[in-house]
C-alpha cells in the first residue's frame, strides 16, 4: 500500500454512519446549546447565528448565503458577524470554566492531528453536517483546551479534505466501495421501506427547485452522468445517494432538490428542499430525503418528513428517508428495546416534559438508537437546544 492509500484509509469515516452518532455527540450538543441559552439573554442575534450555522435545534446547518439572507447582510458579512459571536462566546466560556469534559474526552490535546482530524471528519459524516464542519471542528477543539491557532489549523485541515472531495465531486473518504462499485440490486432493500403512494405518478421537474444558495461555494458538485450536467450537494450522504441514483440502472432519471415544502415548527413558517426525486424503471417516482438515522427521531425531521411525505402522496410519489445506514425508520420500529427502562421513561413522561440532566440518570442501558427507536414508536416529541423530550397531549 501506498503512501497516499495508507492516508487515506486512516481518514475513512467508519462502514455505517449510524455508528457514529451517538449521545457523547449528544452531549457535546447540550452544553454548547446552553453556553448559547448564556449568549442569547444578552445578545439574541449572536445566539441565533450560532444556532443556525451550527444546527443546533436540529435544523441542518446553514450555508453562509442562507444565514446572510436571514440578516440581511452579504455572505462575507455574515462570516464576520458570526465569527465575532462565536469569537465572545468562547471567550466568556474559558473564564467562567463551565463543565466541558465531554470536550477533553473527545478530542484529547494530547492527540496526535491525524487522530484528532480523522475523528472529526466521522463525526462531520455520521450527523450529516458538512456545511459546517470547519466551525464545529474550531468549536470541538477550542472547548476542549487546545489553543486558538492549534484549533484553527485543524478545523483548517477538516475544511481542506472536504473541500477536495467536494471538488472533485466524489467522496474520496467515504468507505468503499464506491457507489458505481455497488451491485445494482442495493435498491432492492430500500424500496421496500417506501412509503408508497397513489395514482398517477406526476412527471419529474425540469429543473432543481430555486432554492436561495443553490450556487454558494460552500455547497459541492459533481457531474451527473445521467443528467448530463452537474449536480449540486451539501453533504457526504447527500453525494453518495445522488451517485447511486446516477450508476444505478434502476433509476430512469432524478432530479436534486425537486420541491421546496413549507412547513411549520411552533407555528414558525420554514421550507424543507428534499435531496432528490427518482424515477424507478418500473414506473414509480420516490421523493428522497437524506437523513442520519437517529436523526430521524427528532421533532424538526419528523414535521419535515410527514411534509415532505404529504407533498410526495399529492404527487403520486412513495416517500422515503435514505439514512445511508443498512437500517431505515422501519428498522427502528422494530428494533427491541429494554421493557424495563422503555417502561421507565414512558411513566416519567406521563408526569411531564424531561430535560437532559434527568435523562441521563434514567436512560441506563440505553443508546442513542434506542432512543430514536422509543421516539418513533410512543410519536414522542424530541427536541434539541436544549434537549427537551416530552409525550404527545392526549
Amino acid at each position: 500500500m501506498t503512501t497516499s492509500e495508507t492516508r487515506s484509509s486512516r481518514t475513512q469515516p467508519r462502514d455505517d454512519p449510524a455508528d457514529g452518532v451517538d449521545f457523547g455527540l449528544e452531549q457535546v450538543n447540550e452544553v454548547l446549546a446552553g453556553m448559547v441559552g448564556e449568549v442569547a439573554a444578552d445578545r439574541p442575534r449572536d445566539a441565533e447565528l450560532i444556532t443556525c450555522r451550527l444546527g443546533l435545534d436540529g435544523e441542518s446547518p446553514e450555508t453562509l448565503m442562507l444565514l446572510g439572507a436571514r440578516f440581511g447582510v452579504s455572505r462575507d458579512r455574515a462570516r464576520q458577524l458570526y465569527t465575532r459571536a462565536v469569537g465572545t462566546m468562547v471567550r466568556q466560556t474559558l473564564v467562567t470554566q463551565p463543565d466541558l469534559g465531554v470536550f477533553a474526552q473527545r478530542y484529547p490535546v494530547g492527540w496526535g492531528d491525524e487522530r484528532l482530524v480523522r475523528t472529526l471528519l466521522a463525526e462531520t459524516y455520521a450527523t450529516d453536517g458538512d456545511i459546517a464542519a470547519q466551525d464545529w471542528s474550531y468549536l470541538k477543539l477550542r472547548l476542549a483546551g487546545h489553543d486558538l491557532q492549534d484549533s484553527k489549523r485543524l478545523a483548517g485541515f477538516v475544511f481542506q479534505r472536504i473541500a477536495g472531495w467536494q471538488q472533485r465531486g466524489r467522496w474520496h473518504l467515504m468507505p468503499n466501495p464506491q457507489p458505481e462499485d455497488v451491485p445494482d440490486d442495493i435498491w432492492n432493500s430500500w424500496l421496500k421501506r417506501v412509503d408508497r403512494g397513489s395514482g398517477q405518478p406526476a412527471e419529474l421537474p425540469v429543473l432543481p427547485a430555486g432554492r436561495l444558495d443553490y450556487d454558494d461555494d460552500g455547497r459541492g458538485r459533481m457531474y451527473s452522468e445521467k443528467l448530463g450536467r452537474e449536480v449540486t450537494f451539501d453533504t457526504a450522504l447527500q453525494a453518495r445517494l445522488l451517485r447511486l441514483l446516477d450508476a444505478s440502472a434502476t433509476v430512469s432519471s432524478f432530479r436534486e432538490l425537486p420541491a421546496a415544502v413549507p412547513y411549520a415548527i411552533d407555528n414558525t413558517d420554514r421550507v424543507h428542499y428534499p435531496t432528490a426525486a427518482a424515477q424507478f424503471a418500473d414506473g414509480g417516482t420516490v421523493l428522497i430525503d437524506v437523513l442520519p438515522l437517529a436523526h430521524t427521531a427528532l421533532h424538526v425531521h419528523r414535521t419535515r418528513a410527514a411534509a415532505a411525505r404529504e407533498y410526495a402522496h399529492s404527487h403520486g410519489w412513495g416517500y422515503l428517508a435514505w439514512t445511508g445506514s443498512t437500517q431505515g425508520i422501519p428498522d427502528l420500529l422494530t428494533r427491541k428495546v429494554d421493557a424495563r427502562r422503555t417502561s421507565i421513561l414512558t411513566n416519567r413522561l406521563a408526569t411531564g416534559p424531561l430535560a437532559w440532566p434527568e435523562f441521563q440518570s434514567l436512560r441506563t442501558d440505553l443508546d442513542l438508537l434506542d432512543l430514536a427507536a422509543l421516539v418513533h414508536r410512543h410519536n414522542w416529541r424530541w427536541d434539541r437546544a436544549p434537549f427537551r423530550l416530552s409525550a404527545p397531549r392526549t
